[in-house]
């Protein structure tokens, strides 16, 4: 059992919050004016979970994540998807040596800390689902062998919402792989001079963005997220918001029970970034809408409804429902 001493020494150096702080900073430098989005794609880092940014081309995907894996020291791979992508092209395939006459693997793009799996959506089914089982087991198996994945490991998947020619939209077991879904945005304009001005920044990162965490101290303080508190009033909250998806007339299906233990994970890290080990009923309202407007399929749609409308239904849940303690 650890001292009261350990645990201490433990929260100093793991601090989600500390660290949580530190990054966002970084990020800053070039990623500008988009602090809530930053925020969340960290929540997101230190629940274990992964993000999927929908957005237009040219919004900053690729310079958010570059900066994050720059940010927390961790190795960065970018994996362009495309129709004729295989699945041995993200996980990696086994080679045969003539010299030592025995094959040799060789890692795929996968192997890294940060992913950042490119417009997700131009891949086949099949290599869609090459990413089931690392996003979730956090490991692949390949020539009947499993490997482990480098801890941590976060994937960043993008696709644009308006480009759907030559497309393979996802299915919902895909989508229920992301712990939360998050839209850039434009920036404001004095923000998108400024961006304008510089040239853009996705050829500053090394340069703006320091490392200021170690691999090990964010997987120190994913740990330390696992273990805030959850209080009973706060979990019943997010379960009658949880089983009003499954009720509404409105919507066809609702959050899965996958669904709830993303949102009541993305509030604890939530609750760590604030420096507390208790979670409130303000940490399920933050993060409600943006671990479950992907998970809800609205009634009579494809899987193409609007996510505005996804997500004015569940602001509303949000309103109607009794906060505890108010």
């Amino acid at each position: 059992m650890r001292t009261s001493g350990e645990r201490v020494k433990e929260y100093k150096e793991f601090s989600p919050a500390v660290l949580a702080n530190q990054i966002i900073q970084q990020v800053q430098n070039v990623f500008l004016g988009k602090e809530q989005v930053i925020r969340h794609a960290v929540i997101a880092l230190m629940a274990k979970g992964h993000v999927l940014l929908e957005d237009v081309p040219g919004a900053g995907k690729t310079v958010l994540a570059r900066a994050l894996a720059r940010a927390i020291g961790g190795q960065f791979r970018r994996i362009q998807f495309t129709s004729d992508l295989l699945p041995s092209d993200i996980t990696g395939v086994s080679v045969y040596s003539p010299k030592t006459e025995s094959f040799a693997f060789h890692a795929g793009p996968i192997f890294s800390n940060v992913v950042l799996a490119d417009e997700i959506n131009r891949a086949g089914p099949r290599t869609q689902s090459a990413l089931l089982e690392a996003m979730s087991e956090r490991q692949v198996s390949i020539d009947l062998e499993t490997r482990s994945l480098p801890e941590p490991f976060f994937v960043v998947a993008t696709q644009n919402p308006h480009e759907h020619h030559g497309t393979y939209p996802l299915p919902e077991s895909q989508m229920d792989r992301f712990l939360v879904r998050l839209s850039i945005g434009y920036p404001k304009r004095d923000i998108e001079k400024l961006i304008a001005d510089q040239q853009g920044f996705s050829d500053k990162v090394d340069q703006a963005v320091q490392a200021v965490a170690t691999l090990p101290q964010i997987v120190g303080a994913q740990e330390l997220v696992t273990q805030v508190n959850v209080p009973e009033s706060v979990m019943d909250y997010a379960l009658d918001m949880v089983e009003q998806t499954r009720e509404l007339p409105s919507l066809e299906m609702g959050v899965s029970t996958r669904g709830l233990v993303a949102l009541i994970s993305a509030s604890r890290a939530c609750a760590a970034l604030a420096g507390r080990d208790y979670c409130l009923a303000d940490d399920v309202r933050e993060m409600f809408v943006p671990t479950c407007e992907h998970r809800v399929l609205l009634q009579g749609r494809d899987g193409s409804g609007s996510r505005q409308e996804a997500r004015a239904v569940l602001t509303m849940i949000l309103s109607r429902t009794p906060v505890p303690g108010a």
